[in-house]
C-alpha cells in the first residue's frame, strides 16, 4: 500500500471524529417563569328582615322538699303549656332545653350550711312562627306562670337566596378588587385560578329598626335586621 492513499484516508477519519460532538450537541430548553398570582379577600354582607324568633323561657319554684318543688313546678308548667297553644304555637315548636333540681343551702359565717329547701327550674325554648306575635306570646306566657327569660334569638325560616346573594356580592368585589390592582401594577387579570368559600360564614344579630306592639299593654319587642356575611378567597393570574 503506497503512502499517497493512507495520508488522505487518516486525515478524513480524524476530521469525522471532530465534528462528531457537534452533530449530538442539544441545548436545554430554558425553564418556564412561575405565573404572577393574586390573591384576595373579601367578604360578603346582606340583610334581611327576620321572619321567625326563638324564645327561652324557664319556670322556677322553690319548696321545702325536692317533691314539691317538682309539683309545684310541673303544675306551673302545664299552664304554661296550656298559654302556648292557645296563643297558636304548635307543639313541635316547644322543645324542653333543661330540668334542674337542686338543693338550696343557708351560708353563715363560722357555720356549716343549712339545707332550706330545693328549687326546681324546667326551660324551654319556643319558635314563634311570626315576629310579630313574640310580644304577645312573651305575655301570655308569663300571666301562665314564667317567671323567667332568658333570651330571644330573631332569624329566618330559610336564609339560603340571602346567603346566596351575599356570595354574589364577594364575588363581585373580587372581581373589581382584582382588576383594580392589575390595573395599577400595569398588567391585566388572565384568569381565575381558585376560589374558595371561608368556614366563617356568620348572622351578625339584629340591629334595631322598628317596634311591634299587638296592643297598647303588649310588652314592646324590636325585631331590627339581621346581616349574613360570607367570607370568600380567591387566586387570580395576572398578566
Amino acid at each position: 500500500m503506497s503512502r499517497s492513499l493512507v495520508k488522505p484516508a487518516l486525515l478524513a477519519l480524524v476530521l469525522s471524529a471532530a465534528a462528531a460532538p457537534a452533530a449530538f450537541a442539544q441545548v436545554a430548553p430554558a425553564a418556564a417563569s412561575a405565573p404572577t398570582t393574586l390573591t384576595l379577600s373579601a367578604t360578603g354582607a346582606e340583610t334581611a328582615a327576620p321572619d321567625m324568633a326563638t324564645i327561652s323561657f324557664a319556670v322556677v319554684t322553690q319548696s321545702a322538699t325536692a317533691s314539691e318543688a317538682m309539683k309545684a313546678n310541673a303544675a306551673q308548667m302545664n299552664a304554661v303549656m296550656a298559654a302556648l297553644k292557645k296563643a297558636g304555637i304548635d307543639s313541635r315548636d316547644i322543645q324542653t332545653s333543661s330540668l334542674n333540681l337542686n338543693p338550696q343551702y343557708d351560708y353563715q359565717s363560722g357555720r356549716a350550711p343549712k339545707l332550706t329547701g330545693y328549687q326546681a327550674q324546667n326551660q324551654i325554648n319556643v319558635r314563634v312562627g311570626d315576629t310579630a306575635r313574640t310580644g304577645p306570646v312573651v305575655d301570655a306566657v308569663i300571666a301562665a306562670g314564667v317567671n323567667q327569660i332568658s333570651n330571644i334569638d330573631f332569624g329566618l325560616k330559610d336564609d339560603s337566596a340571602v346567603r346566596d346573594q351575599a356570595r354574589k356580592d364577594a364575588v363581585a368585589m373580587l372581581m373589581q378588587r382584582a382588576r383594580l390592582y392589575a390595573d395599577a401594577t400595569g398588567m391585566r387579570v388572565k384568569r381565575l385560578m381558585s376560589l374558595k368559600e371561608g368556614a366563617g360564614e356568620s348572622i351578625q344579630p339584629p340591629r334595631p329598626m322598628m317596634m311591634m306592639k299587638a296592643s297598647a299593654d303588649a310588652t314592646p319587642v324590636s325585631e331590627g335586621q339581621l346581616q349574613i356575611d360570607v367570607p370568600v378567597t380567591a387566586t387570580f393570574e395576572l398578566e
